[in-house]
């Protein structure tokens, strides 16, 4: 035979925030599932009608039901589960930061997932999960690139003047192969003239 189940004694403040939650379009099914078992526990209902009546099984009402008696408000929420431990440390995670944007690969622009993959010793797919939770893009430019031509600021002046200043009768033509997109770095070296 079972035993008597003990009273919630739920008060009318949880009680209000058990409809809040049973009643709110944004809650989570599961969050106002077990908002409507306490509900329908506090009217005096067993757990087998508890059951019935919302459609789930008599031990899942018999779960929240003690875990609100134990704990209130805070047992209907989800326990912390650990999962799998992390297999890669801090350490391994920092070296793939550090080396994707302080270094760049022999002879390319930036690293892909398949070379850092390789260079570090994990799978690509890790790779790309760092790369995400730290919001890393290799393969996009985010800033400008200067030229390191010694004249590179004179030539600067010289195309800025033709726009701000135009001789008389002048005519100023820009070509751009791509305008709207910036040049990666170069692959191969500049030749020499």
């Amino acid at each position: 035979m079972r035993g008597k189940l003990e009273p919630l004694n739920v008060t009318d403040a949880e009680r209000a925030k058990l409809r809040l939650v049973a009643s709110r379009p944004k809650s989570s099914q599961r969050a106002a599932l077990r908002a409507r078992i306490i509900l329908a526990s506090d009217e005096g209902l067993s757990n087998k009608a508890v059951a019935e009546k919302l459609g789930t099984s008599r031990p899942t009402v018999g779960k929240w039901r003690e875990r609100f008696r134990v704990h209130r408000l805070d047992g209907l929420l989800d326990e912390y589960r650990s999962g799998t431990p992390r297999k890669i440390g801090d350490d391994k995670i920092e070296e793939v930061i550090t080396k994707t944007l302080e270094t760049t690969p022999r002879g390319q622009t930036h690293w892909s997932q398949r070379n850092m993959a390789k260079e570090v010793g994990l799978s690509q797919p890790t790779i790309g999960r760092i790369w995400k939770a730290f919001g890393l893009k290799p393969h996009r430019t985010e800033t400008f690139k200067l030229s390191p031509d010694p004249y590179f600021i004179e030539k600067v002046r010289d195309v800025v003047g033709l726009y701000m200043n135009p001789p008389d009768h002048a005519v100023v033509l820009c070509f751009d192969e791509k305008s709207q997109i910036q040049a990666l770095d170069r692959t191969q070296p500049l030749r020499k003239r």
